[in-house]
């Protein structure tokens, strides 16, 4: 049997956020290897918190926590090429194989082989779960990545060149968050210039659907959050109407009838849920035209109904992966967007918050008091 750790020179130690699996933390000390083959060691600088960190609190198993991260290389395997130590990064959980049956088809988000922990499963393609260890034994990193770490030990395919002029606390979220929001419009829905968009929520993801929206020309971007200081925000990033939804509308027939009044009776072109609520899951399919395109980006779970007559007539309903994330195509862009002004990134970090304040972190996300909150390593 293969001792824990085996291949690996075992010379520092992080800080880290242990969720335990059953719906709690604590920050420890773990051991993080030297890279080997194609692994990177990356010295984390910022790490966002978005409601799957809360969620891997109770994935049944220790790991390290975190999925979206920025900072600067320490170390490198013999197989890196494309970045060195020194060189500022931001990582990506969709890392591919590039072999598999989708990788070959080109649609590397959806990856055979490379299994974000959050799928209960291990990839011993992809985890390398011995080069980080926890009082001597091997411990998985949430998505591969476990950046709520001062350390991380990823793959090269997680790891993207970051521009010099955009702050760590501003890259981290395009890892996720961002990425998300605009890709899925971008990528997916590919939303054409002159429609018009639908958003319910306006949290970290529904801002950047609503900068997609506004980046690829839509005409009428139509933001809806049961909170009027979300609305406000919503301006700010793009959104040319408001709604304040009421929460006693459970089959959004008021809400339906309040977006056709914005779109010559027809209702929205595009639509896209960005709650994480599973009650919201279907909504957007009460909110686009016939023949129009609901998306429900926030990755809910669990289980949910829906009258069939929602989809008619010739509605698509979609619930893409990451925004179809294709990381060399997708992160340069984005921060081409930002460095032109075009895309917003330092405003939708409303708050930074040391390691040892994660706890508050989580509260605030999950109180809504925060498009996107930040956890800063010094």
């Amino acid at each position: 049997m293969t001792p824990p750790g085996a291949g690996y020179s075992f010379r520092m130690q992080a800080q880290a956020a242990i969720a335990d699996g059953k719906g709690q933390f604590a920050l420890e000390r773990v051991e993080v290897g030297d890279p080997i083959g194609d692994e990177v060691l990356v010295e984390i600088r910022a790490a966002g918190i978005c409601h799957t960190d809360h969620a891997s609190l109770n994935w049944k198993r220790p790991l390290v926590m975190g999925h979206e991260g920025a900072g600067v290389v320490r170390a490198i395997g013999p197989q890196v090429r494309h970045v060195q130590p020194g060189d500022s990064v931001v990582l990506n959980w969709a890392i591919p194989c590039g072999k598999c049956f989708q990788c070959q088809r080109g649609e590397t988000v959806l990856c055979e082989d490379s299994k974000p922990a959050y799928v209960m499963e291990r990839s011993a393609a992809h985890a390398h779960p011995e080069g980080t260890t926890l009082n001597g034994r091997p411990v998985d990193r949430s998505f591969n990545l476990g950046t709520l770490s001062s350390l991380a030990l990823v793959r090269a395919a997680a790891v993207t060149p970051l521009p010099n002029d955009v702050p760590f606390t501003s890259a981290c979220i395009v890892g996720c968050g961002v990425m998300t929001g605009f890709g899925s419009v971008v990528n997916v829905a590919k939303v054409a210039a002159g429609s018009s968009v639908a958003v319910v929520g306006c949290g970290g993801v529904g801002l950047n659907v609503i900068q997609g929206a506004r980046l690829n020309g839509a005409a009428k971007i139509i933001a809806i959050d049961l909170r009027g200081s979300g609305l406000e925000q919503s301006r700010k990033f793009g959104a040319t109407h408001t709604l304040l939804a009421d929460a006693g509308d459970r089959d959004f027939e008021r809400l339906a009838a309040d977006v056709k009044q914005l779109t010559d009776g027809r209702g929205a072109d595009y639509a896209f849920e960005a709650t994480a609520v599973p009650a919201l899951a279907f909504a957007p399919l009460r909110l686009v035209r016939n023949g129009g395109m609901a998306l429900q980006v926030s990755g809910i779970n669990d289980p949910v109904t829906v009258p069939m007559q929602w989809f008619m007539w010739n509605k698509t309903y979609v619930t893409p992966l990451y925004g179809a994330c294709s990381p060399t195509r997708d992160f340069p862009r984005i921060f081409q967007h930002y460095q032109r002004g075009a895309l917003k990134l330092d405003e939708l970090v409303t708050r930074t918050y040391p390691l040892e304040k994660l706890g508050q972190a989580l509260a605030d996300m999950l109180a809504g008091r925060n498009a996107k909150g930040v956890i800063v390593f010094d």
